[in-house]
């Protein structure tokens, strides 16, 4: 094997390491994030009137006669979007060790990407002194190396149930 060669094989060997190297960093990271990671704003009420125009079939030498008709959107009062927004969501009573199983305890079983280890009391001290609702805000909307968990199939509730799991066990 000549040298040049020798170098060849060895940048070969470092890019084939760095591809597996990175491939890793991206599967835990997806693991991690256990959805799809849009926000999950509520679709905003719009109260519209939509405009049908029917022309005719053939052209006729006449002027056309185009016809409007009105159609009313279903209108929803501002009540009740707000009273149904603020009904809590009923969870079943392992609802949060539930999603710690399926989707948080990937990171915090093994403390990847920085993550507080479950029933460790010295890392999750500081986190539990800023207060339960920060940490259901950082864990629903996501923060520093944490990816937002609730998505299209978790919803905020189920995660804060899991915050709610974790920190009972840490406490």
């Amino acid at each position: 094997m000549t040298v040049k060669q020798a170098v060849i094989r060895k940048k070969s060997v470092v890019k084939l390491a760095l591809s597996g190297l990175s491939l890793s960093v991206l599967l835990t990271l997806s693991a991690c994030s256990g959805g799809d990671n849009t926000p999950t704003d509520e679709p905003a009420v719009v109260n519209e009137t939509e405009a049908v125009v029917v022309e005719p079939a053939a052209p006729v030498e006449a002027e056309p006669v185009v016809e409007v008709e009105t159609v009313e959107v279903s209108e929803v009062k501002a009540e009740e979007v707000s009273a149904a927004a603020a009904e809590p969501e009923v969870l079943a009573a392992d609802a949060g060790a539930a999603l710690y199983e399926k989707q948080c305890k990937v990171c915090h079983e093994k403390g990847l990407l920085a993550a507080p280890v479950f029933g460790n009391k010295e890392a999750w001290a500081p986190r539990i002194a800023k207060g339960i609702d920060t940490l259901h805000m950082h864990s629903a909307k996501g923060f520093n190396k944490m990816p937002a968990q609730a998505s299209a199939e978790v919803s905020e509730a189920q995660v804060h149930a899991a915050v709610d799991y974790m920190v009972a066990a840490a406490s």
